[in-house]
């Protein structure tokens, strides 16, 4: 074998050595980032559930100084002649500010295995709510327009004392990993209203499950 034969072949092997070790460098390099990129993220993850029995009151007001008090735990489904007022009392277990965007209200409780929800159609909240990390927070809506469908489906479902469910959208505060979570509101013997939460979606990377 001639001598420019054994170097070109020890070139090439070379050089294909070189393009696996470069290849295993980038798949390596590129699996690291997306593993630092999950961590980084995790530690911004809002993840919203009812606040315990045990924690404090939370008072709210709406835009027509409609004023409420939501104990720990409970929600508000309060009918007026003029609106509906709802409330969740919440606690944020996630490691990042939760910032709640958008809402929907269904006229009882969805059960079952359903897909995850559609945030297209969610009704806007008329301004950001905040629930700081580990720390208490609340959700407000109201329906102000009788002609609305919804609004006889939700008082009908009120006045009949039906378990209400409600899908809260929020996510973090660099407006990423949207969150949607389904909450439902149970009617209690007192009068007032329990709080449980059923289910979280991701909206912007696959679900766990």
């Amino acid at each position: 074998m001639e001598w420019t034969t054994i170097a070109s072949l020890a070139t090439a092997g070379g050089t294909l050595v070189l393009a696996v070790a470069t290849f295993a460098a980038v798949r390596s390099a590129n699996r690291s980032a997306r593993v630092t990129e999950r961590a980084l993220l995790a530690g911004i993850r809002p993840v919203l559930v009812p606040s315990a029995l045990q924690d404090p009151p939370e008072k709210i007001g709406f835009v027509d100084d409609h004023w409420v008090k939501v104990p720990g735990g409970r929600a508000v489904a309060e009918v007026t002649d003029d609106a509906i007022y709802l409330a969740i009392a919440l606690r944020n277990v996630g490691s990042g500010l939760a910032v709640l965007d958008r809402w929907d209200l269904h006229g009882e409780r969805l059960t079952g295995d359903v897909s995850r929800p559609s945030p297209d159609g969610y009704r806007r909240l008329t301004r950001d709510i905040y629930v700081p990390a580990g720390g208490l927070g609340f959700w407000q809506g109201a329906l102000r327009d009788r002609a609305d469908p919804l609004f006889a489906d939700a008082r009908e479902a009120i006045d009949a004392r039906r378990p209400l469910t409600v899908d809260l959208l929020y996510g973090d505060h660099e407006g990423g990993q949207r969150t949607v979570s389904r909450f439902v509101l149970l009617p209690h013997t007192d009068g007032g209203w329990l709080a449980s939460v059923a289910r979280h979606w991701n909206i912007d990377r696959p679900d766990p499950r």
